[in-house]
């Protein structure tokens, strides 16, 4: 009888001997798949569609060539449940160095993220080119045309605008998102900023501006940002125009008309251009052009709100990068000589 208990514990004690080395082997291998490496390159993409969780969360990895061998991994969900509720959505694995980390990325929810950006006094031209070339983002304005667009941002024809032309409207700024956004989707963002720009800046303008509603001051405000790059300038040039307006003097702002030649402008603008009647020639025409001429930015539209005190009426460039501003026409004259004799000893060498 003895040896019967014997050897039932004998046996007993080796099951429980096997017993725990698997179950060892076992934890060691779901230890193993945690800290597996993965090999990823920096822009590579990984898109969890909704449902994927659990066993098909693994097989999908493995085909995928993140992980050799996913048997373990439901294993691995059981012992770790917090690395289980991952989210749908596109992920970046740069960085990611092993499963476990991947997993904690998949959980948190931080999609990868692209960016675009709309530059300071780009043309809606321009914008569209950018549109299109932008990563990861669903087109659903190619084939529209621009009235289309402008009714599909919800834009309206009021406030002195005739005309359903994006110009102007869209905000110069970097915008970011996600994998299938919408190009709709980031107009609309970007309208609605240069809205609440425009409204701002309308609301707390100055009293004695020559401008009607706050389209005209949109208008005013792309011409500013075509005339100069330095912030600086930007009230000064702001109120050339102002008291031009104010006193009914044509505007003569080159970029008008370099905006109305269109594809016609090869870098110069000629005496006959000058002369040619466009809607846009404010050598020809009286006031503003119909629409803006290009994206203007926040500072613009501030420095028409708030243009300087001032009495010039007139500007040239000075061959630094900046303006000389001149009060009559006399002194305007004689800045615009002193530009050309820069010019010409550029183009000397001395």
């Amino acid at each position: 009888m003895k040896k019967l208990i014997y050897c039932f514990l004998l046996l007993s004690g080796l099951m429980l001997l096997v017993t725990g080395g698997g179950m060892y082997w076992g934890y060691q291998q779901i230890q193993n798949l945690a800290n597996e490496p993965i090999q990823a390159q920096p822009e590579q993409l990984l898109t969890i569609e909704r449902g994927t969780t659990g066993k098909k969360l693994g097989e999908f990895l493995q085909q995928q060539g993140l992980i050799k061998e996913a048997t373990f991994f439901p294993f691995l969900l059981r012992l770790q449940p917090e690395l289980s509720a991952v989210k749908a959505g596109t992920y970046s694995l740069n960085g990611i160095t092993n499963l476990t980390e991947l997993l904690q990325l998949l959980v948190s929810g931080k999609e990868a993220q692209f960016s675009i950006r709309f530059g300071d006094g780009e043309t809606y031209q321009q914008l569209q080119q950018t549109l299109q070339n932008a990563p990861h983002l669903q087109h659903q304005l190619s084939e529209k045309s621009e009235a289309e667009i402008f009714d599909l941002l919800g834009l309206a024809l009021d406030n002195g605008q005739t005309v359903k032309k994006l110009e102007g409207w869209i905000y110069p700024d970097t915008y970011h998102y996600v994998v299938n956004s919408t190009d709709l989707a980031l107009l609309q963002r970007a309208v609605r900023h240069t809205q609440q720009a425009l409204d701002n800046a309308w609301q707390g303008r100055d009293k004695d501006l020559p401008l009607s509603n706050p389209y005209e001051m949109l208008i005013l405000a792309s011409i500013v940002e075509k005339e100069t790059a330095l912030e600086s300038e930007r009230p000064l040039v702001a109120a050339v125009f102002i008291n031009r307006l104010k006193r009914k003097m044509r505007l003569q702002t080159d970029p008008t008309v370099i905006y109305g030649m269109g594809d016609d402008y090869q870098g110069n603008i000629r005496k006959r251009d000058l002369e040619q009647v466009t809607a846009y020639n404010t050598y020809q025409i009286d006031g503003l052009p119909p629409t803006p001429i290009a994206m203007p930015s926040e500072a613009s539209l501030q420095a028409v709100a708030h243009p300087a005190t001032t009495t010039a009426l007139y500007f040239v460039a000075d061959g630094s990068g900046g303006h000389k501003f001149s009060n009559t026409l006399a002194e305007h004259n004689q800045a615009v000589q002193q530009y050309l004799k820069w010019l010409r000893s550029q183009k000397s060498g001395n």
